[in-house]
């Protein structure tokens, strides 16, 4: 059974060698882990995996080829469904929510601060305290049009900001596409031009200049034939598109594959003060958006990948940020991008039927002067046609 599942690891790219399969094998014999699946996880990803690169194309391989197997591990005991849901989490009505005041967000923070120094012991269930489940704009886990979360994770998508330590992953640049007509749509952008050392034949004026001259060979020279565009990528990354993950990484890919001359960074909802390029050290590692600003040319082709999907307030509101207190507000930074690189377009993967329900998605779509694009081939093109005018 882990023969195949060694095979499989290989199938997928990951440099797993027969000494340290060994070495797996190994450790099981003597019992160093329980009887547990995500005991073996972590165990075969500590042993074989020898470059944190390679965790996502492991955990892949991994769920694909234990996908249903247990007989090999303890089974658990049944665990009632009710058990997993949150305690106090409830449904309700359309009433009750209409009921649910909005407090804004100074009024927020400011209520947040005073509750920190009266809490003393945690609470479940209220419309008041920080907790779980409950009505209070306070805490994760219940319904509140507008509030704070404090850990555990999102589902109505309505907290203004997150109090958590967020880990994002990179976009695989090396994503196989699934179409090959993002790719086509890509290629309208492309400018070629002929320009440095005259390195390459230049066939068809060889053969003018040959018959010209009695069939004596002369050989005529030009320089490489080159896409001349620049392309800047500032990409959303975590949160909301982790649903658009497989769409983002085809964009992503099929850009490097078409525009030689692109750089890229990652940004979260919206655009600030900072940037960054790798997510597991995007906390060490920040470029400024200044520099960023300022080190390319205007002709640049200016493209962002986003969902749009946050609270108004992230890109309306100095300290909107749902991770820190920015100084100026996200809608000021977009100005600035924008007013920089002429040639911009928005890329949007969420499905365009849905962003007149958003309304963050609509107040980037009038800072964007509506150059906002679905992530679809017409929606390609269009964008592509804007950039190359």
């Amino acid at each position: 059974m882990l023969l195949d599942f060694f095979f499989t690891l290989k199938d997928a790219k990951i440099p797993v060698s027969i000494k340290e399969f060994l070495v797996l094998l190994e450790a099981l014999q003597k019992q160093i882990i329980s009887n547990s699946l995500d005991d073996f996880y972590f165990l075969a990803r500590t042993t074989l995996v020898k470059d944190e690169a390679h965790y996502d194309k492991f955990d892949k391989a991994f769920g694909q080829y234990f996908h249903g197997i247990d007989a090999m591990f303890e089974k658990l005991s049944d665990i009632p469904l009710d058990w997993l849901v949150k305690r106090m989490q409830r449904e309700l009505s359309p009433e009750q929510k209409a009921q649910l005041e909005k407090f804004g967000y100074n009024k927020l923070m400011d209520r947040l601060k005073e509750l920190m120094q009266e809490q003393k012991e945690r609470h479940e269930g209220g419309s008041k305290w920080i907790g779980t489940g409950g009505t209070s704009p306070f805490g994760n886990g219940g319904q509140n049009p507008e509030g704070i979360r404090i850990g555990g994770e999102g589902g109505n998508r309505t907290a203004v900001k997150v109090w958590e330590e967020r880990a994002y992953r990179d976009y695989d640049s090396e994503r196989e596409l699934g179409t090959r007509n993002i790719k086509i749509a890509l290629r309208r952008l492309r400018r070629f031009a002929r320009e440095g050392a005259q390195e390459e034949l230049a066939l068809d004026d060889t053969i003018r200049a040959t018959a010209n001259n009695a069939g004596w060979l002369d050989l005529k020279m030009q320089a490489e034939r080159k896409n001349k565009v620049k392309v800047l990528m500032l990409m959303d990354v975590g949160g909301t598109m982790d649903d658009h993950i497989a769409r983002a990484e085809e964009l992503f890919s099929a850009a490097k594959t078409e525009f030689k001359n692109m750089e890229f960074f990652y940004f979260h909802n919206c655009v600030y003060e900072t940037l960054w390029k790798n997510n597991r050290r995007r906390h060490a590692e920040r470029f400024s958006s200044w520099d960023v600003i300022r080190k390319y040319p205007p002709d640049t082709k200016l493209i962002f990948i986003g969902d749009a999907t946050m609270s108004p307030y992230e890109i309306l509101q100095p300290g909107g940020s749902v991770e820190y207190n920015n100084e100026e507000a996200g809608a000021v930074w977009l100005q600035r991008f924008t007013s920089t690189f002429p040639k911009f377009v928005w890329l949007n993967p969420e499905p365009e039927g849905l962003w007149q329900y958003r309304q963050s998605i609509s107040v980037i779509r009038q800072l964007m002067s509506n150059r906002m694009y679905p992530v679809t081939i017409e929606g390609l093109e269009k964008a592509m046609g804007v950039l190359s005018k």
